[in-house]
């Protein structure tokens, strides 16, 4: 049996919290996307404490990451996920509005795996979502040791 790693959607704003999860639904990802709203809960979701201390263990497939969230930034949440040993192969993208040069070095300084400025339109908004979705879940070759769908997971 084929177990999907989840999708960890990072994000503070409602509106864009509902558009990403619609869009995401569309692109018919058979992965279950789990959504939190700020960096600390993102951090206790994938190191699996407090209220996420007793979830399933494993890593999400994909971390779509918001720059600007409450508590602990994105780039804070970035730095601490690429640090950590047992989570530094999650693959991370910065899904935000900034346009800034500096968080966009210091995203791949920290070593972000992609960085996408969400478009305004909602069109183009539901198309990059999609996109992304597809992507990172179905078509992006994961490291060795990870899974992908369609091929059993390794025991974790």
């Amino acid at each position: 049996m084929t177990v999907l790693k989840p999708i960890l959607l990072v994000e503070d704003n409602p509106k864009d919290l509902e558009l990403t999860l619609l869009a995401l639904a569309r692109s018919n990802l058979a992965n279950e996307v789990i959504s939190v709203r700020d960096g600390e809960e993102c951090l206790d979701y994938l190191l699996l404490r407090g209220p996420y201390a007793n979830r399933p263990r494993g890593n999400p497939a994909v971390v779509l990451l918001d720059l600007k969230l409450p508590k602990i930034d994105g780039l804070q949440v970035l730095e601490e996920v690429k640090k950590d040993p047992t989570l530094q192969g999650i693959p991370v993208v910065m899904l935000t509005t900034s346009r800034e040069e500096q968080d966009l070095l210091r995203s791949y300084k920290l070593g972000v795996n992609a960085y996408v400025v969400k478009p305004v339109a909602f069109k183009e908004f539901m198309s990059a979502i999609q996109e992304l979705g597809v992507f990172w879940a179905v078509l992006n070759e994961p490291p060795p040791g990870s899974f992908k769908p369609g091929r059993p997971a390794p025991s974790e």
